[in-house]
This record gives structure tokens, C-alpha cells and sequence, in this order.
């Protein structure tokens, strides 16, 4: 995946949320959001190891994502509220999936869960893929016992090709099993994510989508 003048989408909107890239300035409302919600991250999050740490820490962790970013070579999104004034969680779209694919990664705040946000920003990055970026393939992965982040894959339409045991590290050190699910560039169209209500823009504010 390769970044061009009006790629990859910086800004897309969905109906309850605003997804951007990451900015440094974001480090006191992103601190905030995730380490009042490390008891549910920890479990499936290895990232959320790294916590706590200090606003200048996450600054400089979120510029390491921005300068990834603006290179084209892995894509994480903030998740706000419509007006920007909150986080409420974080997403991606991640090329460590091979050639002509991606991988969708999310979380939300604690105090989100449960609205529908998680499928809602799968969805909205779905639709970027295959629309904007002209994936062949759409992945998600999620451990087996983390029910509500399956129920999203399959909920937008994915397919569970398979379980790789104990293929990563657990946050708490121990092997687990990673399920794979994907959704492919013809299947998209009859899939739900299809309908997702969004719009995407480049860094210039052009329309994409």
C-alpha cells in the first residue's frame, strides 16, 4: 500500500464518530482514554503492557505513529467523538498481511463498549480498503475467547477461515490462538460493511469516499 497525492484517507467520518490520524497533540485526551480502560485492554492488547506512562511518553509514541503514517507504511487512526473533543478509541488499517491486504485493528474506551462503535469503525475502514485503496482483501484477527471483537468480523460480513494455535503472545505471557477473518474484494459488495455510513478525505480535505 502505497501513499499518493490524495492517499491514504486521513479523516473519515461515520455517523457517531470521527477517525483521524494520530498527532502528538492527542497525547493528554489519549492517555486519559486508555488508561481508564487498561482492565479491558490488558486481556487482548499487548500494546496496553507499555501503560502507564507519562503525556510525553504517548506524545512521542503518537508521533512514531503519525511518522508511519505520513509514510505509507501502517495507518492508525485515533477515534474521536464527531466534534474531535473526545477519544473514544483507536483503529488501524495495518499492510503486515501481505501484498494487496490489510488488517483492521480496534479498541474502544470503556466507557464506549457496547453502542456498536467497534462495527461501525470496522466497517467505515472496510470501505476505505476496498474503495479507496483497492485492497483484494480485507483481514481482521482476534482471539477466540474475545467474543464481542468476532461478533464484529462476522457481523460486518467477514469469513472465519481458520484458528492459528498459539500463534502470539498474550499479554500475560502465555501462547494463544489468533482467529482469521477476511472479507474479500467480491464478496464486499453484498457484505454489510458495504452499507457503513461514511465519508473519507485526504490530508488536503479532497473527498475519497
Amino acid at each position: 500500500m502505497t501513499p499518493t497525492a490524495s492517499r491514504p484517507a486521513y479523516t473519515v467520518q461515520t455517523e457517531h464518530a470521527l477517525l483521524r490520524c494520530w498527532s502528538p497533540a492527542d497525547a493528554g485526551p489519549a492517555l486519559r482514554a486508555i488508561e481508564s480502560s487498561l482492565a479491558h485492554l490488558l486481556p487482548w492488547m499487548p500494546w496496553a503492557k507499555q501503560y502507564p506512562m507519562n503525556v510525553a511518553q504517548q506524545a512521542a509514541h503518537l508521533r512514531r505513529m503519525r511518522g508511519l503514517f505520513d509514510l505509507g507504511q501502517d495507518f492508525a487512526y485515533g477515534v474521536f467523538s464527531r466534534d474531535g473533543a473526545e477519544v473514544l478509541g483507536g483503529t488501524g488499517l495495518h499492510p503486515r498481511v501481505g501484498e494487496g491486504a490489510l488488517e483492521i485493528g480496534y479498541w474502544v474506551a470503556a466507557g464506549h463498549t457496547g453502542r456498536g462503535l467497534a462495527t461501525e469503525i470496522a466497517g467505515a475502514l472496510t470501505r476505505v480498503a476496498f474503495e479507496v485503496e483497492g485492497m483484494r482483501r480485507v483481514e481482521i484477527h482476534c482471539d477466540p475467547r474475545n467474543v464481542p471483537s468476532a461478533r464484529v468480523a462476522q457481523r460486518l460480513g467477514f469469513t472465519h477461515e481458520g484458528t492459528l494455535r498459539q500463534r502470539l503472545v498474550a499479554p500475560d505471557g502465555t501462547r494463544r490462538d489468533t482467529m482469521i477473518w477476511t472479507l474479500l474484494a467480491d464478496e464486499y459488495p453484498r457484505s454489510r460493511a458495504a452499507a457503513v455510513i461514511v465519508e473519507a478525505f485526504d490530508l488536503l480535505g479532497q473527498k475519497l469516499l
